[in-house]
This record gives C-alpha cells, structure tokens and sequence, in this order.
C-alpha cells in the first residue's frame, strides 16, 4: 500500500520513530531506530501490516532489507516481530548466506528464533533468495572487487555468495582473490 515514506525524524524510541510528513506524525516501527538522528530528514522503504484489529507501518533504511524482512514474513511460522527482530541483528547479505548455506545455528542467534523456526526458514527460503542482482553496495570493496573478478572468471553468484562469506576481506584484494579461488575450488 505504502511504498517509502520522506520526512523529519521527531520522536525515537526502542521500538519505533516518529516520522512527520507535511505535519502528520507517522509511528514506524524500525529494526534499529537508533541509527536515525532526531531533526533527521530520512525516507524509509514500508510495509504496512494489517490485522483486523491493527494497522502496523514498519520502515527500513534500504530495499534489501524490506524484501528479507518480506521474504521471512512468508515463512510459517514467523511473524513480523520474528522477522524484525533477525533483520534488526545482522545485514541482509549475512543473513541471506546463512539460509543459503542451512546454518540453522547462525540463525537461532535471533531473539525469539529457535531451531525448528530456523530449520523452517531454510526449508521455505532457501535459493529465494539469492538473486543475479547480489547487492553490491552492501559488502566492502575488497569483496566487490572478489565478486567482479570472480564473475569475470564465470562463476555464477549463488557461488560468489557463498565463497565471499568464507574470506577475509580484511586484507589485500589479491589475497582475498586468491582465498576465494581456494574456496571455490574444494
């Protein structure tokens, strides 16, 4: 229904922040509202959840997150407290690898997320959410150098995902190029 939402940060809390959009105050809950500065001007990606008894707005600083968030929302089980609350504790990016890779422990970190919830996440998620379009923007430029080189060299990006996640990006691109070569020949 609502796509974003610009306006000026007026009120944070815990769990939500006030945005004012040509003087009506909008209630949005965010993962990490804290990240927002009050007098901020911000737009935020939404989604508006709707119960017979409840109109909920939630807010996310970019699409990738909105669309995991969205993603989780569709597996049984998992509501949108559930989903805010793993989307809140990591980035997307690390969060899409570990369904890639079944890491159900990773994934019981969450608050509220225990093993059979992480097991049915990686049941209904798993290669939906690995996309041609791997957000670049998100990882550092170690690993977006590795990712190009990687596909220049014609691996698919399910598989830079996957080696990315194992390397240190910390060090030189060549390093990190050659740790990942390693990785993706076992």
């Amino acid at each position: 229904m609502y796509g974003y939402i610009k306006g000026i940060v007026k009120k944070i809390t815990p769990q939500h922040i006030i945005v004012d959009n040509h003087g009506i105050g909008y209630l949005v809950i965010s993962p990490t509202p804290y990240q927002y500065r009050l007098e901020e001007e911000v737009q935020l990606s939404t989604y508006l959840h709707v119960r017979e008894d409840i109109f909920q707005l939630y807010g996310f600083k970019d699409d990738q997150t909105l669309e995991l968030f969205l993603k989780l929302l569709s597996v049984s089980g998992i509501g949108p407290k559930s989903a805010l609350s793993i989307v809140a504790y990591d980035e997307p990016n690390k969060i899409i690898l570990a369904i890639e890779e079944s890491d159900a422990k990773y994934l019981t970190k969450f608050p509220g997320i225990g093993m059979k919830s992480a097991q049915q996440i990686i049941l209904d998620l798993k290669g939906k959410l690995v996309s041609d379009d791997l957000d670049l923007e998100l990882i550092s430029d170690a690993s977006k150098d590795v990712s190009l080189a990687l596909e220049a060299l014609g691996y698919n990006r399910k598989e830079i995902a996957k080696a990315l996640k194992h390397i240190n990006t910390d060090q030189s691109v060549d390093q990190a190029l050659k740790e990942a070569l390693a990785y993706m020949l076992k």
